[in-house]
C-alpha cells in the first residue's frame, strides 16, 4: 500500500471524526520520511511509520492493528503518547471474536482454571519487572489515595493502606483474609500492626515473592495459592480485603456468597476496583495482551443489585477515578524512566506492552472512559 493511500484514509477519518469534537492536531511521518499534518496548530504527537506493516495498520483505521504494530515496532509515537491514547476512538475496535473467545474458552476450561491462566499471563512475569514502576514503599498494584496531584506515590499508597485498615476496623490479633496478595502491600502493612493475615494468590511468582518477603521480614503471614472459590477455613475471619481483584471475579453473586461463608457476623469487607459502564467493553488489545480470559471491569450498578439481595449492607463508597489516573500516570512515568533497564533485562516488546497499557490506562481514567471505586460492606 502506498503512503498516499494511508494518508487519504486518515484524512477522511479525521474530517468525519472531528465534525463535532475539538480537533486534535497530530502528524504522521511515513516510511519515506515525509511528514503529513492533520488538524490546526502544532502536532501534539507524531506517529512514525517504520515499514509497510505499520502503513497498513494505520490505513486499516483499526485500534487493535495499530496497537499490535506499535508492540512490534512497526509504528512509533513521538511526543505525548498520552494525547495519542486519549483519541483511541479515532480507530475502530470491532473484534467480537477477540472479545468473547475468552468467555468460550473459560466455559470449556472452567472458572478456576481460566482465572489461573489469566492471572498467570499477567502476573507471572518476574516480580523485579513490576518493581521497576510500582511504589517503593508498599509495592501496591492498585490505586493510591492522593491529597494533591503532586503528592508522592509512596505517601498515597500508605494512606490507602491506613484507610483500608480503618475501614475494616480490625485490631491486633484479629484475622483478615486478603484476596489477591500481589507483592505484599496490604499483608505486610497489616501484619506489622499485629493483624493475622492470610493472603491468597493464583500466581506462582507472587507466591514465591510473598513467601520470601514474609520470611525475611519475620512476619506471620500465611500465603495460600488457591482460588477464592476453592478456599476454606475452619475459623471465620474478622474481615476480608480485596484490592483490585473484583475485576477477576465477575460472578458477583457467587463472590458475595463466598465472602459471607468466610466472614464472622458483623465483619467488614474492603474492596476497590476499576469499573466501566458495560461489562465486556475492554478493548481487544486488553483482552489479547493484558488480561485474557473472562476478567471484566466492575459494573457498579449490577454489583450493587447483588449486594441488595445478599446478607451484606453497603457502608460507604468513594469515587477513585482521579486517584487511579494519578497512580497510572506515575507508574507510566517510572516505567519510561526505567526503559533502558527494562529493555536490557526483559526486551523491547515487554517495555512497549506495559507502556501502552499504563499510559492508556491513565488516559482512560482521565477522560472518564474508565471509572474506579472503593467501597466497604458489612455482613449482617
Amino acid at each position: 500500500m502506498a503512503p498516499t493511500d494511508m494518508v487519504g484514509a486518515l484524512r477522511r477519518r479525521y474530517d468525519s471524526f472531528f465534525t463535532h469534537r475539538s480537533p486534535v492536531p497530530f502528524a504522521v511521518r511515513d516510511a519515506t520520511g515525509a511528514e503529513h499534518r492533520f488538524g490546526p496548530g502544532e502536532p501534539e504527537f507524531s506517529i512514525v511509520v517504520r515499514d509497510r506493516r505499520g502503513d497498513r495498520a494505520l490505513a486499516a483505521l483499526d485500534q487493535f492493528a495499530v496497537a499490535a504494530a506499535y508492540l512490534q515496532g512497526w509504528l512509533d509515537v513521538e511526543g505525548d503518547l498520552s494525547a495519542a491514547l486519549r483519541m483511541r476512538a479515532f480507530f475502530t475496535d470491532f473484534h467480537p471474536v477477540a472479545r468473547f473467545s475468552g468467555l468460550v474458552t473459560g466455559m470449556v476450561r472452567g472458572r478456576r482454571e481460566d482465572d489461573r491462566r489469566a492471572i498467570s499471563h499477567h502476573y507471572d512475569e518476574e516480580s523485579e519487572f513490576f518493581l521497576t514502576f510500582l511504589d517503593t514503599r508498599h509495592r501496591c498494584y492498585t490505586e493510591g489515595v492522593f491529597v494533591s496531584d503532586d503528592e508522592p506515590l509512596e505517601d498515597a499508597m500508605s494512606r490507602k493502606m491506613d484507610l483500608a485498615l480503618e475501614a475494616i476496623g480490625v485490631k491486633p490479633g484479629d484475622r483478615v483474609l486478603e484476596v489477591g496478595g500481589g507483592w505484599g502491600a496490604f499483608a505486610e502493612h497489616a501484619a506489622r500492626r499485629g493483624v493475622e493475615v492470610t493472603t491468597t494468590t493464583l500466581s506462582r511468582e507472587s507466591e514465591r515473592y510473598l513467601t520470601g518477603l514474609f520470611e525475611r521480614e519475620g512476619l506471620d503471614v500465611r500465603v495460600v495459592r488457591q482460588h477464592l472459590f476453592a478456599f476454606t477455613d475452619n475459623h471465620r475471619y474478622d474481615a476480608i480485603v480485596n484490592m483490585g481483584v473484583t475485576e477477576h471475579l465477575p460472578d458477583y453473586r457467587r463472590t458475595l456468597r463466598k465472602y459471607a461463608e468466610l466472614l464472622k457476623p458483623g465483619g467488614h469487607v474492603y474492596l476497590d476496583a476499576l469499573a466501566m459502564r458495560r461489562k465486556h467493553m475492554a478493548s481487544a488489545f486488553m483482552k489479547r495482551y493484558i488480561y485474557p480470559g473472562r476478567s471484566a471491569p466492575l459494573l457498579l450498578h449490577q454489583y450493587l443489585r447483588h449486594v441488595a439481595r445478599s446478607p451484606f449492607e453497603l457502608l460507604s463508597i468513594a469515587d477513585d477515578r482521579h486517584n487511579y489516573y494519578l497512580t497510572c500516570r506515575e507508574w507510566a512515568r517510572r516505567l519510561d524512566a526505567s526503559r533502558d533497564d527494562i529493555v536490557g533485562r526483559w526486551g523491547e516488546p515487554m517495555y512497549r506492552r506495559f507502556r501502552i497499557f499504563l499510559w492508556g490506562s491513565a488516559a482512560g481514567f482521565d477522560t472518564g472512559l474508565v471509572q474506579a471505586y472503593r467501597w466497604v460492606l458489612r455482613l449482617s
